[in-house]
């Protein structure tokens, strides 16, 4: 096979690893009901000055299902993260006790749950685009390959049916995934 072929596909795999590397990124923020420290994640805390990252100025657990367990590296720090969960837009309501915050996530009504399951059936979907992006991206650069003698009909042929493989497994495992979180989702 030429090595153009070669580092077609696994430029393409890899397009096609970054779009599910994405959407499992993407789902952990979805608020499942089910205490998750990737739901905070995006919290950013005021750390002398400098705008840091939750989980760079504390450690960031979760007790049990319904509870997020934030303790800072520096006791000074209870009220600035604090502020920034609140101001965060989040929807969560921390407790403080002087040592470390707890957040009680609640359990999302009927509805809230229908919608979660849609937004993540939206970020499927953006997935699912990717990974025919990257495909189509291939196949064109195949036919112009082609075009130019630089392959055989044979190797485009045979190169297709190798990336409309790839493509199907990485469709069927965003699929997984949407399915996965859906069942959690809609779990009370």
């Amino acid at each position: 096979m030429n090595e153009e072929i070669q580092m077609l596909i696994e430029e393409t795999t890899e397009r096609m690893n970054h779009a599910i590397a994405h959407l499992d990124h993407e789902l952990g923020h979805i608020r499942a009901g089910k205490a998750n420290p990737r739901m905070i994640e995006s919290v950013v805390v005021d750390y002398y000055g400098v705008p840091t990252p939750i989980m760079q100025v504390s450690n960031v657990s979760t007790p049990d299902a319904r509870t997020i367990s934030i303790q800072p590296w520096e006791k000074k720090m209870i009220q600035p993260i604090e502020r920034a969960i609140i101001n965060s837009n989040l929807g969560f309501n921390p407790d403080n006790n002087g040592e470390y915050i707890r957040i009680n996530v609640p359990v999302p009504t009927e509805e809230r749950r229908r919608l979660l399951v849609r937004d993540a059936h939206k970020e499927g979907e953006i997935a699912k685009v990717s990974v025919r992006s990257a495909r189509k991206d291939a196949n064109d650069y195949l036919k112009k390959l082609l075009k130019s003698k630089e392959i055989s009909e044979d190797d485009e042929e045979i190169t297709i049916e190798k990336i409309q493989v790839f493509t199907d497994k990485y469709t069927k495992k965003i699929d997984e995934l949407i399915a996965q979180k859906e069942k959690e989702i809609l779990t009370v």
